[in-house]
């Protein structure tokens, strides 16, 4: 039992370090993956390093590597069971989704809530091949990061992936 204890408390502390990665990326104004930019994303990538001490402490092995990966997967699983079970507990985890666009007029408070720029809006309302926000009904940031566009007097729904712009032109 001796040898299980340093187990269970890495497993413990990688679960502790994964709620608090979810929350913090939340209350810091993140709310779909598909807004993360490649600062984000470098941020991201730095603190799963720094907090990896956190978690398996001085044990550097195979065991224990495995041990906080298991701790992860099955805190996952559990938390997506109870966020299928509680619209509550979805709604505080992955956020709402949030109207853009309303009868062909920009809503401050949804642009100021997704936190997307004018131009970002004006290219995803292009994408789905709408000629201009005003000839929009209605435009939703769905939870998952996609922009949902409703045209022609609601008769028209296109969803998109959000996507960043490419940073490199390749021919």
């Amino acid at each position: 039992m001796d040898q299980v204890i340093p187990y269970l408390i890495i497993a413990g502390k990688s679960v502790a370090v994964y709620l608090f990665i979810i929350f913090a990326i939340r209350f810091f104004g993140k709310k779909e993956l598909a807004q993360l930019s490649v600062i984000d994303l470098v941020f991201i990538l730095l603190i799963s390093n720094s907090v990896q001490n956190a978690m398996v402490g001085t044990d550097s092995s195979l065991q224990g590597g495995m041990v906080a990966a298991l701790g992860l997967f099955i805190a996952n699983y559990i938390l997506k069971f109870f966020m299928g079970k509680s619209k509550k507990l979805s709604m505080i985890l992955q956020g709402e989704k949030i109207i853009l666009v309303h009868d062909g007029k920009v809503l401050a408070s949804g642009m100021k809530q997704s936190t997307l720029s004018m131009d970002e809006l004006e290219r995803a309302v292009r994408e789905h091949g709408v000629s201009g926000i005003d000839k929009v009904d209605l435009a939703v940031l769905e939870v998952d990061g996609n922009i949902s566009i409703l045209s022609d007097n609601f008769s028209r729904r296109t969803v998109k992936p959000r996507k960043k712009p490419q940073l490199s032109h390749n021919p």
